[in-house]
């Protein structure tokens, strides 16, 4: 393994709940110190109830899309703990709702939240990581960020934006030799509440007709991979220096299917996960 997460300091975004949360469990459990953030503190502090004294923490309430504050958060965070090495920006939302339904205030939200909350958290600490003996960005995309899901136009364009982002500057810090690295994770159905969290981009209805119950009903039946699971295997790839991260079987089987039929997946991913209907 190339990095050693004993007595690193690891920051984690959207650590509340879901993949956020079990990545900061799972890095307590290998020595870590960890800076938590959410805009939920009920969440937050639960999380921090969860690791208890097992691990060094700090939580703070922010709201990843406040660029400013991203970068007077970066520099508390290396003040406080006079170092960091590991930035996981995993806060984001989803937005469901087909194009012609999606308003442009929609876009805008949906890219501030998963795009610009990635990008500033990536801007504000690539500096700070450059100044410890190694650094990592690990940036959460999707398999929507992989192939084009219809229905979900906005997500589509902000997870492609994210790999997009975390793709290039890997080459550029490869290029340069720098100490820092990144790495670009693609869950697949990985059980949280993000459906179920869902913003809807035209009133109740949803992908394709779908009501909310509809879409929940058929992610809890395509959702085979547990947050612990998933955080895990994030912790491990991003512990191996892997430029892409692949969470789950089904992120797998999408990864091939989109390298054989780069322009033509969608009839197959209709089939295999009962996207249209």
């Amino acid at each position: 393994m190339k990095y050693d997460f004993k007595n690193a300091v690891a920051v984690i975004t959207g650590a509340g709940s879901g993949i956020g949360r079990a990545l900061a469990l799972e890095l307590a459990k290998r020595g870590a110190r960890l800076a938590l953030t959410d805009i939920d503190k009920s969440g937050l502090d639960e999380t921090a109830a969860l690791i208890g004294d097992t691990a060094t923490i700090r939580t703070d309430i922010l709201d990843v899309t406040n660029r400013a504050g991203m970068f007077i958060y970066a520099k508390d965070i290396q003040d406080h703990f006079g170092q960091v090495n590991l930035v996981i920006n995993n806060a984001g939302a989803a937005l469901n709702g087909e194009f012609v339904n999606t308003s442009l205030d929609d876009f805008d939200w949906q890219m501030r939240v998963n795009f610009d909350g990635v990008l500033n958290g990536t801007k504000a600490f690539l500096p700070i990581l450059e100044q410890a003996d190694w650094g990592h960005i690990t940036n959460i995309s999707s398999i929507f960020g992989i192939i084009a899901s219809p229905g979900n136009s906005a997500y589509n364009a902000s997870k492609f934006a994210v790999r997009g982002l975390t793709e290039c500057l890997r080459i550029e810090l490869d290029e340069a030799g720098s100490s820092v690295s990144c790495s670009c994770v693609h869950p697949g159905g990985v059980k949280t509440n993000v459906v179920r969290n869902a913003r809807s981009a035209h009133g109740n209805t949803f992908m394709s007709g779908k009501t909310q119950e509809e879409m929940i009903k058929n992610f809890d039946r395509l959702a085979r991979t547990t947050a612990e699971k998933a955080a895990t295997i994030i912790i491990n790839g991003t512990a191996k220096n892997k430029k892409r991260i692949l969470v789950g079987p089904d992120a797998a089987l999408v990864d091939k299917i989109q390298r054989l039929f780069p322009t033509s997946y969608h009839p197959f991913m209709s089939k295999i996960f009962n996207m249209n209907s």
